[in-house]
């Protein structure tokens, strides 16, 4: 029987005022069937699920859609413009989305390339200024960039969500110094959007120090999709663990893992 071990007394998740109690934030795209996705989000552990309003039926009453097959009294439906490519085109499907019955939250993005789907950030920060003034809690989807994240969180966005890696590549976290960077440096919610692929990518992510992560890609296009949302709900409250614990320190040498005073010669 394994001992119960005393950790680390973390703080709550909290985003624009709600708290949440996983960090672990998923989306409802590519999966191959709708009964995939369900098993895959409950196995995740996920609270927050992302919706691209400009890619989804958002007659609930469909049951081919993707909504339908969402309890918005079980997981909080996070509307996202995912396929925007204005900062005009973003700010109105958030409140297309807004107007179809979902909350003031949205996940803003708006893609300044559709090779690489990199975020447009002078659109980004133009369309989150007028979405906070329109009273959203706008979660900003944006590169690995300090001065970026600075000016969206001068602009009021609830929570601020650099990409680990391009969206769908499944590289990993690319730059651990700028998401450090950034988590030191903003005071509102950082949340790693994009990139990871697997597992040990989320638990690398999350001993960065970030409040969350959220991944849609590393869950629909695995071969088995619901073990690996569980998998990620395991790394991603291993990795915050191992952050509130504190890692040891790098060493260029070697140090002895026991103590050589009192040995015999």
């Amino acid at each position: 029987m394994t001992a119960a071990v005393d950790t680390v007394r973390d703080t709550p998740f909290v985003v624009g005022g709600r708290t949440f109690h996983s960090r672990l934030m998923v989306g409802t795209g590519k999966y191959r069937d709708n009964d995939t996705m369900v098993r895959a989000i409950e196995a995740s552990g996920a609270e927050i699920v992302t919706v691209a309003v400009r890619r989804v039926d958002l007659d609930r009453t469909n049951q081919a859609g993707i909504l339908h097959h969402l309890d918005p009294q079980k997981y909080f439906l996070l509307a996202n413009t995912a396929g925007c490519f204005t900062a005009d085109d973003a700010v109105r499907y958030a409140r297309l989305a807004r107007e179809a019955g979902f909350n003031d939250f949205v996940k803003l993005e708006v893609i300044g390339d559709q090779e690489t789907l990199l975020p447009d950030v002078v659109g980004l920060v133009d369309a989150a200024r007028a979405l906070v003034k329109d009273g959203f809690k706008v979660l900003a989807y944006t590169n690995a960039d300090l001065i970026t994240a600075l000016r969206l969180e001068d602009v009021g966005c609830a929570a601020v969500m650099p990409l680990a890696s391009p969206i769908g590549s499944g590289l990993g976290l690319l730059d651990p110094h700028g998401i450090r960077t950034i988590k030191r440096r903003l005071t509102v919610p950082v949340v790693v959007d994009a990139g990871v692929g697997t597992a040990s990518d989320a638990c690398v992510t999350m001993e960065q120090g970030v409040d969350g992560i959220l991944m849609t890609t590393a869950l629909a296009a695995a071969r088995d999709p619901v073990a690996m949302a569980h998998a990620m709900r395991l790394a991603v409250e291993a990795g915050r663990s191992a952050f509130l614990a504190g890692r040891m320190p790098k060493r260029e040498v070697a140090v002895p893992s026991s103590p050589l005073e009192g040995m015999l010669d």
